[in-house]
């Protein structure tokens, strides 16, 4: 398992690095709408959709819908005069008002959790709202600055996968060695709050560095530290989210595209939530 794990880890690490770095902007929303096309696949069976022809049509409007988007706005009119677009800016609010919403699921479940268990449409929906943001959150973030330095979006998707990477380290070795006290057992059992603080400790350097690489005043390095570490909570709260979903459909894996790995959003789970967050913070107090 593990050496499955590390040759897939070997093999995807160049394409993604070269696809944010180098890919042209469009060719990168379309490779992004790809990855989603795909957590949309699985996300279908963690909805409670078992034929292939409604898995194929669910996935068919999340993909379509990132394309819709793509079509509407082009990449030069993403960003104007340093704003973000109305129509974008109006998606990733909604993320943020999505993700606050899993908190309390999360943290109510599985009281009131009869209201969306039997309705696949309602998970369906919740789906539509994880995945069609974060293509939002991606793009946006990548073509930020773009016509002043075409590197410094890609910075920026680096900083997110960064913290979040980190974060996850740091809460599997904390977690293995000091876990006592259960995150949301009845959600995931292997979680601890342990791991949690030990995740955000562990991300707290790439913060720091990300502070000094972008030049913040010294009167809004708080902001960045909040953000920072607001974006690491809400990354745990993507996985909860996804154990949440794939516990109520009986699954242990949302897939098995990734050899060592599970599915793709057993890998981007934690992905899904923290990119929204933090593109609609960038958008609305740092860019």
């Amino acid at each position: 398992m593990l050496k499955q794990r590390i040759i897939t880890a070997l093999i995807l690490a160049p394409l993604a690095l070269f696809a944010i770095l180098f890919m042209p902007l469009l060719g990168f929303e379309l490779m992004i709408a790809g990855v989603v096309g795909l957590g949309a696949w699985e996300w279908s069976s963690m909805s409670g959709m078992t034929r292939a022809i409604t898995k194929s049509a669910y996935t068919a409007v999340i993909v379509l819908a990132c394309l819709l988007l793509a079509w509407l706005l082009p990449t030069e009119m993403i960003w104007y005069q340093g704003q973000l677009n109305a129509l974008y800016h109006w998606v990733l609010s909604a993320a943020a008002f999505w993700w606050a919403v899993s908190f309390v699921m999360i943290l109510l479940y599985p009281r009131f959790s009869s209201v969306w268990h039997t309705s696949k449409i309602l998970r369906a929906i919740f789906g539509l709202l994880t995945l069609v943001p974060t293509w939002v959150a991606v793009v946006s973030l990548r073509t930020s600055l773009y016509d002043v330095d075409h590197f410094y979006g890609a910075s920026l998707i680096f900083y997110v996968l960064g913290i979040v990477w980190a974060a996850d380290i740091g809460a599997f070795f904390v977690g293995i060695k000091f876990g006592k006290h259960k995150l949301r057992p009845n959600v995931s059992p292997g979680k601890t709050i342990e791991g949690l603080m030990g995740g955000v400790f562990a991300s707290s350097a790439i913060i720091a560095f990300a502070a000094l690489h972008y030049h913040v005043d010294a009167s809004r390095i708080w902001l960045w530290v909040f953000v920072g570490t607001l974006t690491v909570g809400v990354s745990a709260l993507g996985d909860l989210n996804e154990s949440m979903f794939k516990r109520c459909a009986g699954l242990k894996d949302s897939g098995t595209l990734l050899p060592g790995h599970g599915g793709i959003m057993d890998r981007i789970d934690s992905l899904t939530a923290a990119f929204p967050v933090f593109a609609f913070c960038y958008v609305m107090w740092m860019a």
